[in-house]
Formats: C-alpha cells, sequence, structure tokens
C-alpha cells in the first residue's frame, strides 16, 4: 500500500512539472494590459548573474518622505517622483503596503525611457500612535522587480 501511494505521488509531482510555454525564449512574457501588450522580465534567482542594461529603472528622487509630526486622525498625503533611467518602457504592475491604512496610486500605463512619473500615497493615521514607517512595495518590468518607498514620522495621540 505504501508503495503504491508512493509510486502515485511521484508520478503526481513529475506530471505536474512541466514547461512554462507561455514565456518566450529570453525570460520575457508577454502580457496584456488594458489593451496594451507588454514585455515584462521575469525575475528569477537564475537571473542575478544576467545582463540587465536594457531593462526600464526606476529611480525616485527622494524614496524616503518624512512627514514630521501630524495628530491621530489627519491624513498624510505625499507624491512620490521618479524617473525611468533604464533603456526600455518602465510598467509598473503593482504597489502595496503592508496594511490598509495606507494606500497608493500608480501610473498604469508604460513610462518612456526618460519620462518621469508619480506615486501618490495616502496614509491614514487614525487608529495610529507613536512612530510610524509605512513601506510601499512597487512591482515593475525592472531589476531587481520590487523598489520600496518608505513614508514615517510620529503620530501624537489624542
Amino acid at each position: 500500500m505504501k508503495t503504491k501511494l508512493l509510486i502515485l505521488g511521484l508520478a503526481l509531482f513529475f506530471a505536474s512539472c512541466g514547461n512554462d510555454q507561455t514565456v518566450a525564449e529570453g525570460g520575457v512574457e508577454e502580457i496584456q494590459t488594458e489593451g496594451k501588450i507588454a514585455s515584462i522580465i521575469r525575475n528569477p534567482v537564475s537571473m542575478q548573474n544576467a545582463d540587465t542594461t536594457n531593462v526600464a529603472r526606476l529611480t525616485f528622487e527622494d524614496a524616503e518622505y518624512d512627514f514630521g509630526e501630524i495628530d491621530e486622525g489627519g491624513v498624510v498625503k505625499h507624491t512620490f517622483e521618479f524617473t525611468n533611467t533604464g533603456k526600455a518602457p518602465l510598467l509598473i504592475t503593482h504597489a502595496r503596503s503592508t496594511c490598509g491604512c495606507t494606500i497608493p496610486e500608480w501610473p498604469k500605463e508604460p513610462i518612456p525611457a526618460g519620462e518621469k512619473g508619480e506615486i501618490y500615497v495616502e496614509f491614514d493615521t487614525k487608529g495610529k500612535g507613536g512612530y510610524q514607517g509605512k513601506p510601499v512595495t512597487i512591482t515593475a518590468n525592472t531589476f531587481p522587480s520590487q523598489t520600496v518607498v518608505t513614508v514615517k514620522g510620529r503620530v501624537n495621540t489624542k
């Protein structure tokens, strides 16, 4: 009985390990984004020694915003400005924070090489107190694929 289960388990394991036919040669995957096609670079561990000179690059003027002090219940708003300093159009696929109190908005259209863009972040201090550091992780067709910006400061409780 154990032998039959082992053989069945191995058969299922090997059957599920197929080639990913959706990925073109060179690790580039074509996806649909609001009616437009974008080449998204896949960033597996094997890409660590890959040539990344011809990719998009997300360069922020300031990756950290210190709002100082604010009373609890206030909403901090900040716009992070960036430039695509790479050689390919930049496509931000997602931006997220560690909690629902921090909400990012990002451009959905590709940013051409050399062009600027903005990521808008709102941090609601309701129910927060003391020092707060809220990271926003941005996922894009860059190498590495994730970049972090941070909103931080002190929230004074009432």
